[in-house]
Formats: structure tokens, C-alpha cells, sequence
């Protein structure tokens, strides 16, 4: 028997700071993971889903819960075999190889594990100190 509690999406958000080039994690649940599920690669979301207040964020991929990355021009939310060249998931030793890759589509659903997001917009306070606050309080 399933509660509400079990019915909400967990994310792993890796947000990415281009202005010092260091990449942060975030856990997310709850109603906040739940607003993401819908999204895009690609769209522009408020910082507070991650804990990150006046920040603005693009979502750039992520990847499910059996590790296949999401490709941007692959649309909805599921999964499939495509025959892919040098790319999003695959890296041929050699140039000119393709070969058929199971890939997830760009929308984030409630199968997706990892988010990765972009800082657009900076917000008053360094992501340092408000990522590394949320880690003390566990």
C-alpha cells in the first residue's frame, strides 16, 4: 500500500556554476521534486526547487534511474533506441562509428534520478554558503 509520501519524486540536482566552473549536488523531494516533473531540457526554473532563493537555473540533462542520459531532441519523457554518432552518451574511440543507444527523452519524469542545471542568474548569496547550510542541517 502506497502513502502520499512514497507517491513524490526524488531528485539529485548537480548544478553547475559557470562563473567559478565548480559543480554543486542538491537533494531535492517533495513538493519542490514534484514541480519538476514536466520540465525541459532547456527551461528556465526558479532556484528555490533547489534551495537556491533568487537564482535562476536552466536544466541541461540529467538521467534516469538506470544511468541513460536525456537527449535534448529526443521529446517526452521515455525511453528509446537510437543510432547515434559522437554525442550526448556516446563517445566513439574512432571517428565515423555509430551505434544504437538506448537514450531517455528531454522531459523530466518521475523515473528521472539526476537533473543537471545551468546558473543563469546569480542570486545575493554565494552557492557555496547555501548548499554546504542545507548539508550541515542532515
Amino acid at each position: 500500500m502506497h502513502t502520499a509520501v512514497d507517491c513524490l519524486a526524488d531528485f539529485k540536482a548537480v548544478i553547475n556554476d559557470p562563473k567559478d566552473g565548480k559543480s554543486y549536488q542538491a537533494p531535492v523531494a517533495g513538493h519542490h521534486a514534484n514541480s519538476l516533473i514536466g520540465k525541459k531540457i532547456g527551461d528556465v526554473i526558479d532556484g528555490i526547487f533547489v534551495g537556491l532563493p533568487g537564482y535562476k537555473l536552466q536544466i541541461t540533462g540529467g538521467s534516469d534511474k538506470d544511468g541513460f542520459p536525456m537527449r535534448k531532441d529526443l521529446p517526452g519523457p521515455r525511453r528509446k533506441k537510437l543510432l547515434v554518432s559522437k554525442s550526448t552518451g556516446f563517445k566513439p574511440e574512432k571517428g565515423g562509428l555509430r551505434k544504437k543507444k538506448t537514450m531517455r527523452g528531454n522531459t523530466v519524469a518521475p523515473d528521472t534520478l539526476q537533473v543537471n542545471l545551468k546558473i543563469t542568474a546569480h542570486g545575493l548569496k554565494p552557492v557555496a554558503e547555501l548548499i554546504k547550510k542545507e548539508e550541515k542541517k542532515e
